[in-house]
């Protein structure tokens, strides 16, 4: 009797793709530019709508999305087992607890404390200040592993969503220049970081499982 998993997923190459695209070019620009120009650039070119999109947009790496989507997979039969639980708490918790010992050990200080507070910087009066634990991104760590996550899940005919993934989850790292709440190598790292723990758990807990079953007769 042939086995079959209950979930299907594959490293979508519709997320990997301009994934590996964006970790050249993020590799080349800092190594090329400077940490204040690479900042500025996102951070300087702000209007009054875009203003409020970043707000909104940078959410989609706090928990306060995450948790509530994964939760909701939870009622689709196909994903009420230990397996898909597993990997969503490996990708995106163990993605968390990393970037937050990182944050924790360098201690880098933040754009608004390392340039003083300089009155370039454009902040709007409603924001959140932060100072210090900038290295890596917490919000690009999460969005990353998230959105990966959610498109290693797709069923085939779906995979092409993945892009569209992608591009949500460089949103959120943009936003967090565009907040000067990070730098370039802070948003560029943590992407990794995210990436990183969403294909490891998909590789423990789905992958290798599948491909045995499927010899499996």
């Amino acid at each position: 009797m042939k086995l079959q998993s209950k979930t299907y997923t594959s490293y979508n190459f519709y997320f990997i793709a301009p994934f590996l695209l964006w970790v050249l070019l993020g590799a080349f620009w800092q190594w090329t530019y400077d940490k204040q120009l690479l900042f500025s650039y996102v951070n300087n070119r702000y209007n009054d709508l875009l203003d409020t999109v970043m707000i909104i947009l940078t959410n989609m790496g706090e928990g306060i999305l995450i948790l509530p989507v994964l939760l909701l997979l939870l009622l689709k039969k196909e994903y009420r087992n230990l397996r898909f639980i597993g990997a969503a708490l490996f990708a995106n918790i163990g993605a968390f607890l990393f970037s937050q010992a990182l944050k924790s050990y360098y201690d880098f200080p933040r754009p608004l404390n390392y340039f003083h507070e300089a009155k370039w910087i454009h902040i709007a009066h409603d924001w959140e200040r932060y100072f210090h634990r900038s290295f890596p991104s917490g919000h690009a760590t999460g969005a990353f592993a998230f959105f990966s996550f959610l498109s290693f899940l797709l069923k085939p005919h779906h995979k092409g969503w993945g892009v569209f993934f992608f591009a949500l989850a460089l949103l959120v790292a943009y936003s967090r220049l565009y907040l000067a709440a990070h730098f370039f190598a802070d948003v560029y790292v943590g992407s990794i970081i995210g990436v990183f723990f969403s294909t490891l758990a998909i590789t423990l807990f789905y992958q290798k499982p599948y491909l045995r079953n499927q010899h499996e007769s």
